[in-house]
């Protein structure tokens, strides 16, 4: 037993003492950090935009209900919010690390913005993670376009068998449609796995039939968000794997066209 304070009678390491209820208190920390995020999210106004990364959504649907802010059955929760919040701590050890590999990474414009486009009369939008304007020779031509993804172990081992096209479509979509409208002939995709911190690249070639595809649907989606026509449904019934955690789904299905 320590008496800190010379003979004031604080006496600290009793036997005695009860023990630290930890799990209580994790319970009240975590309750207090998963509030803030909520409270944060709930601040956040909604998009008054497609975002060009959203534009390889499979469901058309969906993508109206989001710019029309049709009210959500479920929001994210603080869990999720956690995730997203790391994603973007690893997004920026991954850009520490290629540029102490000799990357000239750039991941902000000269007004210390995010490098963005904007088309459809500001309804289209995107904002890339970076782009590589110069670095060893990596097979690569500079410069590319730069997109990062911090996955969980069962989807970065996917990627990594079927590659981003198959593997992750949307992801796919995004970067075709940004080097669309950045008019960069290639992109590099860095996945970092958030359970391991491995890292895999995969260089994606431009595809303009693609972006045009892919462009001529945000326009055909914008169009229908303003004329109030809701698109066809992505499946045939309910229970389709998308649409089983759709935050819209009570209000697609309920819909009769």
């Amino acid at each position: 037993m320590l008496d800190m304070n010379h003979g004031s009678g604080a006496v600290y390491g009793r036997d005695n003492a009860p023990p630290s209820d930890a799990d209580a208190v994790t319970a009240r920390v975590n309750a207090a950090i998963d509030a803030a995020l909520l409270a944060r999210q709930r601040r956040q106004a909604p998009r008054d935009y497609l975002g060009g990364s959203r534009v390889g959504e499979p469901c058309a649907r969906k993508l109206v209900y989001e710019i029309t802010h049709a009210p959500k059955e479920r929001d994210f929760d603080a869990s999720i919010l956690r995730v997203f919040d790391a994603g973007h701590q690893f997004e920026a050890l991954s850009i520490r690390w290629l540029r102490q590999a000799g990357f000239d990474l750039r991941d902000r414009g000269l007004d210390g913005e995010q490098f963005g486009f904007v088309a459809a009369r500001g309804r289209l939008r995107g904002h890339a993670d970076g782009v590589i304007v110069a670095g060893p020779d990596v097979g690569i031509r500079w410069p590319c376009l730069w997109e990062h993804k911090a996955l969980g172990q069962k989807s970065w081992t996917d990627l990594v068998k079927r590659g981003l096209r198959l593997s992750k479509p949307i992801y796919f979509a995004q970067v075709q449609l940004y080097m669309a409208y950045f008019g960069i002939e290639v992109a590099l995709l860095t996945a970092l796995n958030r359970d391991t911190l491995v890292l895999r690249h995969e260089a994606i070639p431009f595809d303009a039939a693609e972006a045009q595809r892919l462009s001529d649907h945000a326009v055909d989606i914008l169009r229908a968000a303003d004329a109030g026509e809701v698109p066809p449904r992505v499946a045939q019934a309910r229970d389709f794997y998308l649409c089983r955690f759709c935050p819209y789904a009570a209000r697609c299905w309920e819909t009769r066209a």
